[in-house]
Formats: structure tokens, C-alpha cells, sequence
């Protein structure tokens, strides 16, 4: 079986096809001055792209990890996301709160996907 890369960096890929199966790496807003619900929805817009370009959309969503850097946030990321899923195919999904790579990222999300 073989593995498809989509936009490969020098230190990871923003997306790996593997079979049925579409992995994302967590993803970020671009413009991280945002509050949280302007990045989520910011990093969803992005889920999106990668997931079409892979084939995929979220309705096909298997699963998400959410990262918050403030879990006090959970209700307006919540927000973001509820307008966003698929009601009647919401993925498995784990809500955390961490620190992230930069102070000003609030929100992260990965999600895996069928094809």
C-alpha cells in the first residue's frame, strides 16, 4: 500500500494518505492575534483544504484531537466547531488543555480521516 505525502516540509507533512485513511497534523491559525473562536475557525478552514485535497471532507471525520492553551475556552471553541461538523457524523473527539508551541496560538486541532 502506498503512502501519499501533501505538503511535505523539511520536518513533517501537513497531511499523510495511507490507504483509507487521511492523517493531518495539528494545525494552527495563520493570524494567531485572533481570539480563540477566530482561530478555530481560522484551523478549520484549513482542515478543510487539506482534507479536499486529500479526497476527504468532514464529514468523513474518524477522529480530532482538540488542544486548548486556556480549557477556560472550551465554549467558544465549541462554538466554532458545533457550526462547523457534521451533525450526524461528529468524529471521536478528546478536548485538552496544553501549553503550544507558541504563547499566542490558543487553539490547536488533529484529525484523521476516511477517504
Amino acid at each position: 500500500m502506498t503512502i501519499e505525502r501533501i505538503k511535505v516540509g523539511p520536518r513533517m507533512s501537513q497531511a499523510v494518505i495511507h490507504g483509507y485513511q487521511v492523517y493531518l497534523a495539528g494545525q494552527v491559525a495563520d493570524d494567531p492575534s485572533a481570539d480563540v473562536a477566530g482561530q478555530t475557525r481560522q484551523i478549520l478552514a484549513k482542515i478543510d483544504a487539506l482534507l479536499a485535497e486529500a479526497g476527504s471532507d468532514k464529514s468523513k471525520l474518524l477522529s480530532a484531537i482538540v488542544w486548548l492553551s486556556d480549557i477556560s475556552t472550551f465554549d467558544q471553541m465549541n462554538a466554532v466547531w458545533d457550526e462547523w461538523v457534521t451533525p450526524s457524523k461528529p468524529p471521536a473527539r478528546a478536548t485538552v488543555e496544553s501549553r503550544l508551541a507558541r504563547p499566542e496560538f490558543k487553539v490547536e486541532i488533529m484529525v484523521v480521516a476516511a477517504r
